[in-house]
This record gives C-alpha cells, structure tokens and sequence, in this order.
C-alpha cells in the first residue's frame, strides 16, 4: 500500500491551508528492496546520507541495512529522546544532507530533532508499528528533564518493510492497538473543546484521525476474533494518524487526556517512580480510564464554579520538587482562565452526545482482553489505589483543554434526566 500525501495538503473547508512535509508513505512487504527508488522519486536519492539505528535494531535487521555514507549506532540499551543524548550524537555527524532514522520510535527522534536543527530532510525507516509518532512532526523528548511535545521535522518518505515489522513481539502490536483506539477519548476532547470555547477545529483532519481509528479497531477486532494480525492494515492507520499532526501543527486530533499518563510515567513524579511501560500501554490506560470517567460524567449535571489556577501547594505534592518549576510554567497562562464555565453547562447536552460515541467501558475492556492489551494501572506498575488521581494529575502536563481539566471548573450532581 502505498500513501501519496499531496491529496491531503492546500486549502481545507477549516480555512487553513495545509502543509505536509511527507510525499510518500510505503507500506509494503519487502519494501526496503525498493527503498533507493522511493528515494529518487521524492529527489533524495543523491543526497549524502547518515542512517542512524541502535545497536539492537542494527543486528535483527541484517540483510536489510541501507546504503549510507555514514552509519551511526547507538547503544540500545537506556536510549531515550532526551536532549543531551541527541545532541551529543549530533556531535558524531558527517556533513548529512538527509538523516534516514531506521528503527523503533526513540530512534526517530534522532532523526526529526537533528534534521530540523540542520535544516535538512529526514527519512523514518520503522521496524514497527506500535505508535503513530513515524509520520509525525511532533517531537515527544525530555527537555531539561520534563516531557516535552515540540514540533521537529517530519520524514519527506516512510518506508515502512511489513516483513520486519511482522517480526516484532506481539506486545507492541497490542501498544500500536492501544495507540489508535485512544483516538476515541482525544477526537471527543477536540469537540467538546471546539463547542465550549470555540477552538479552531478541522473536519477533515478530524476525518483523517476517524479513518485511523476505524482501519485499527477493524483489524482489533479481526485479531480478537481469529488471532489474525493485519500487519498492513495497523501499520498504516498508524501512518495516518501520525499525518493529522502535520496537517494541523499540533497533536490535537491524536492526543487528548488520555495520552498525557504516557507523559506522567516517563516523568515520574511522586507515587508513580514504579510506573513503567511502552507508549502505547500508557496511552491505553489512560484511554480505558478515560472511557470510564466520560461516561461517568455523561450520567451527571454539572454546575458552574469560578476557576482558580493550579496551587504551588497542589503541584508540589502532586510532582515533587524536581518537576514543580516545569508543571507551574506549563500553566502559567491556563487554558480555563478565559472559558466562561457556564458555557461548559450550556452546551452539556451536546458534550454528552459527544460521549455516547465513544465505545463503553466494557465493550472496550473486552476489546483489550481479547487482543491481551494492557489497560489497568497495575498492568504498568502503578497502585490501582491511584486510579482515581492518575486522570487530574496527568492533565497538569500539558496546557490543553480536555474533559478531565473542564471538571476543574465544574460541580457534578447526579441528573433528573438520568
């Protein structure tokens, strides 16, 4: 299956015109065979070229390497995007005129971040299709030691060889499940910002998120079924889900609530130094725990109260000394200190007809079971007695509006019409 992005890049009905970095999106098998001719058809093939892979991906993919001018290994073992470690392989780099990032999706941000500070093109070769970040330009790295989404290069080509990537364990086939299904709580999130506070919102971009959502659930539920993995259906819902962020410059269509408890386990603050799991097993408690909280919402009324900024008291206890500073200039200009809260309770109805679509907590609970994802705190190793504060604190991460940090500005009281 091949991808031509052009279609999806000009003028939109949401009255932006959209940009996209990436040309072409292959995902086939054998693909890497034909890797030097999709290079020349999106004019990089005579580039001088750096591939980087770490040590682990570099061994499982031999036979498979690329031509390189320079080949860079990094030791696979503690690798993570973090500043300091991009930046010091940045030091090793010979003259590129395009990074191809070979690899898993650590690996890619030191592909995107390297190739957006030189100004040059990037290439993402994945080994798997357990996140949507490969056709991404959102770089998720610790900065100064805080998680950070900031916007990198995107890949002009994605080459994606489904024979490698039929090869990965099937726990990061169930993360990259996991990753697209979480689609249901950050689209809701979209909406009911858009209704209650009139934030910019694109249909088609929205429809390109939908259209993830509904090639992965497919193929979800054909593997709890038969046991049968779509290897190409997953990995390209992966690749559209990851263009939403380009075309609209921001992760909105792809992150909501839900995707900050991946952000809270990398980072964690107090209580959760034990939390530990890939992306997309974060992602998928946050969604399961998300898909319960909506619904539970759903079946209340709330009422207005005034908005009162986050407490240096509150975030000292809830993240510590070390990452007290960040989180308190994260919301230094909150995002509720302009949203009258009485529209929120004016526009309920709709809010709750926005949660209606969204699976229920049991249908999505045996959709995990059935496909062994993980989707309960102590499945990453955090207490299940946290559960109920895993959603607030998270939502302290990043300056977004979502459902969970509306309840900020609201009361609930159970409905007459329920």
């Amino acid at each position: 299956m091949i991808l031509d992005c052009s279609s999806y890049a000009g003028p939109c009905v949401c009255g932006r015109t959209h940009q996209l970095e990436t040309q072409l999106v292959v995902v086939e098998y054998n693909a890497i065979a034909k890797f030097e001719q999709y290079m020349q058809q999106v004019g990089l093939a005579d580039k001088r070229r750096v591939v980087v892979y770490d040590s682990l991906i570099y061994e499982l993919t031999q036979g498979k390497h690329i031509r390189a001018d320079q080949e860079i290994v990094l030791p696979a073992q503690g690798l993570r995007s973090e500043d300091v470690l991009i930046e010091e392989m940045m030091t090793r780099l010979d003259r590129p005129e395009v990074i191809v990032a070979y690899g898993a999706g650590t690996i890619m941000d030191f592909g995107r971040y390297p190739a957006y500070k030189l100004g040059i093109p990037f290439v993402a070769v994945p080994t798997l299709a357990s996140s949507d970040g490969f056709t991404a330009s959102i770089c998720s790295v610790i900065l100064q030691g805080q998680k950070k989404s900031i916007r990198m290069k995107a890949p002009t080509l994605v080459v994606a060889d489904l024979d490698i990537i039929q090869g990965a364990p099937v726990r990061l086939v169930t993360s990259g499940i996991n990753d697209i299904l979480s689609k249901y709580i950050s689209l809701a999130d979209w909406k009911i910002s858009a209704l209650v506070s009139g934030e910019d919102y694109c249909p088609m971009v929205a429809g390109l998120a939908e259209d993830a959502l509904r090639i992965m659930r497919q193929a979800a539920d054909e593997m709890a079924a038969t046991g049968r993995i779509d290897y190409e259906a997953m990995t390209m819902a992966q690749m559209k889900s990851g263009l939403t962020m380009q075309l609209w410059e921001n992760s909105r269509a792809a992150s909501g609530a839900e995707h900050l408890m991946a952000h809270l386990v990398e980072m964690h603050p107090p209580r959760f130094e034990s939390a530990e799991g890939i992306h997309g097993e974060c992602v998928g408690v946050g969604t399961y725990a998300a898909v319960k909280e909506y619904h539970r919402l759903a079946a209340l009324q709330p009422t207005a109260k005034p908005f009162q900024p986050l407490s240096r008291d509150w975030v000292l206890e809830k993240f510590g000394p070390r990452l007290c500073e960040g989180i308190l200039e994260e919301n230094a200009e909150d995002v509720l200190a302009s949203l009258d809260p009485q529209q929120v309770v004016a526009h309920w109805p709709e809010i709750q007809q926005i949660i209606a679509d969204i699976p229920s907590p049991e249908e999505m609970e045996a959709l995990y079971r059935a496909v062994g994802a993980k989707y309960l705190p102590q499945h990453i190793g955090i207490d299940p007695a946290l559960e109920a504060e895993m959603l607030p604190i998270s939502a302290a991460i990043r300056n977004r509006l979502t459902l969970i940090r509306l309840c900020r500005i609201l009361d609930f009281e159970p409905s007459q019409a329920r």
